[in-house]
């Protein structure tokens, strides 16, 4: 069986987007493999709109868990909505998990390519039901691992999370304590781990342990959980530019929180899928 994909990243975190139905679990898996398959952080199957929705948005990750909602993600399916000529000529609604999105699309006014998106994420929530969590607060959460005792609090973006304050993002080990935090067991559905350095009343820096993928070059969700607890402990304002090692995403916070980033189509491929797959 062949498949055809699009490979598209927003500041480096990677998706692989199919036209639905997509593929199952263990092949969404297979395909992330970035020795077996075409690699990527996650598959993103492109499927029909429903309910005003222009199209929806089923995102597995690499591990061939399902997820709720990606920030980057769903501005790469933007790409491949655009390109099909889905929604209206500078905006897109995405059905998804976690609840129908708006995306914003700005266009090269030469090709007509969507560069730069921007999506109302919805608001970021501290209810530990909503995250979910099932400490007795979502503030002033510690996590130790190894020694290492992190401060932080979890948010909800439509997914869990744990974002942690730390001195020197550079010198946090990411790859070692990210792992076994993400199966922190106050978390039920796991969680993405942020590791966040506050530089300047407009900006911060960002690693992410993403759940069920490890540590990615940027996390859109992540972004905004950062943003939404370094405001609410007044160390940034309500807009913020995270800084992560694929380049910088753009947050605002309010009602809703709008995260804004640039989109690049890198490929399209067909994949002939093997009967077996290790």
């Amino acid at each position: 069986m062949t498949t055809r994909l699009a490979k598209l990243h927003a500041t480096g975190n990677d998706f692989l987007v199919a036209a639905a139905p997509g593929p199952d679990a263990a092949t969404a898996a297979w395909l992330c493999d970035r020795h077996r398959g075409v690699g990527a952080d996650g598959l993103i199957v492109l499927g029909p709109g429903r309910d005003g929705a222009d199209c929806t948005m089923t995102l597995w990750n690499a591990d061939g868990h399902q997820a709720e909602m990606s920030g980057n993600g769903i501005r790469c399916l933007a790409w491949v909505a655009a390109q099909q000529g889905l929604g209206t000529g500078d905006e897109l609604t995405v059905g998804t998990a976690a609840g129908r999105r708006r995306v914003d699309l700005d266009r090269d006014p030469r090709s007509g390519a969507l560069r730069y998106a921007t999506v109302d994420m919805g608001p970021v929530t501290f209810d530990p039901a909503a995250i979910p969590f099932t400490g007795a607060s979502a503030f002033d959460v510690d996590a130790t691992y190894h020694g290492v005792v992190y401060h932080g609090d979890a948010a909800g973006v439509g997914n869990p999370h744990l974002v942690l304050l730390v001195d020197d993002v550079d010198a946090a080990r990411v790859a070692q304590h990210g792992p076994h935090l993400e199966v922190d067991p106050r978390f039920p559905q796991r969680t993405n781990v942020e590791f966040v350095t506050v530089t300047a009343p407009d900006a911060l820096r960002l690693r992410v342990w993403e759940r069920g993928v490890g540590e990615t070059l940027s996390c859109g969700t992540g972004a905004c959980a950062a943003a939404a607890v370094a405001h609410r402990r007044d160390l940034v304002g309500p807009h913020v530019a995270v800084h992560v090692a694929g380049g910088v995403l753009d947050v605002e916070l309010g009602a809703t929180t709008r995260l804004g980033g640039p989109v690049t189509h890198v490929f399209d491929v067909e994949v002939d899928l093997p009967e077996e797959r290790p």
